[in-house]
């Protein structure tokens, strides 16, 4: 952004991003926000109405900035469905587990999934629910023929839950697993072990993510 009044509006977003993802919505004051942003505390009202339309923009922003990191891969019409399958799920893992100094972006929104204002109507509508519906159509063209589409619904919210998991409870993940394992917890890897769990659960054939397993375990053993 250039200019002085878009610059005043994107460091309000920023701080207000920042200090509800670590206090909550009814926590977190327009005093801090606006001396985190070096604002002016009437630039709240001026910019976004009130507290509460601040809140929902930066929440809507945080994400906005996940999907700009971490977008998804373009696929040709002719691309297989195993393989949009797994560019899906890991830039979705990629989003949730992407580079720690943004850590607060995700904060934001998992605390808004589990503690639900305005802002969680608005993030689903113009965010959540088209990516949903992709995951949807990608099961469609890898699910057996006849499965019902409450049935592709409950696939696509248990291919999500398992990349939640390596965020939300990554304390314990850490604790599971030795450091060397640990250092194995990474998008790529993730998405080929959901990749190859959800084809399996599909009865499909195994997947060779572009990457490649065995070619990661060449570089690791140097042979």
């Amino acid at each position: 952004m250039t200019g002085g009044i878009d610059e005043t509006k994107e460091r309000l977003l920023e701080a207000a991003g920042m200090v509800f993802s670590e206090r909550g919505f009814r926590a977190a004051t327009v005093r801090e926000i606006c001396q985190r942003a070096g604002a002016n505390l009437a630039a709240v009202n001026y910019y976004f109405g009130d507290k509460e339309r601040l809140y929902v923009e930066s929440v809507k922003r945080a994400h906005a900035r996940r999907e700009e990191a971490a977008p998804l891969p373009y696929w040709p019409s002719d691309t297989p469905p195993e393989v949009k399958l797994h560019g899906f799920v890991q830039t979705l893992l990629s989003r949730m587990l992407g580079d720690p100094r943004s850590a607060w972006q995700a904060q934001l929104m998992f605390r808004e999934m589990q503690q639900p204002t305005a802002a969680c109507g608005e993030l689903v509508e113009e965010y959540i629910r088209p990516h949903f519906e992709l995951l949807q159509s990608i099961i469609a063209d890898l699910a057996p023929a006849g499965i019902s589409e409450q049935q592709r619904r409950l696939i696509a919210f248990g291919i999500v839950g398992q990349c939640l998991y390596f965020r939300i409870a990554e304390p314990v993940v850490r604790q599971l697993l030795d450091q060397t394992e640990f250092a194995h917890v990474e998008p790529g890897r993730l998405a080929d072990h959901i990749t190859h769990w959800t084809l399996a659960a599909l009865g499909r054939r195994q997947f060779v993510s572009p990457d490649g397993v065995a070619g990661r375990k060449r570089q690791e053993t140097g042979r």
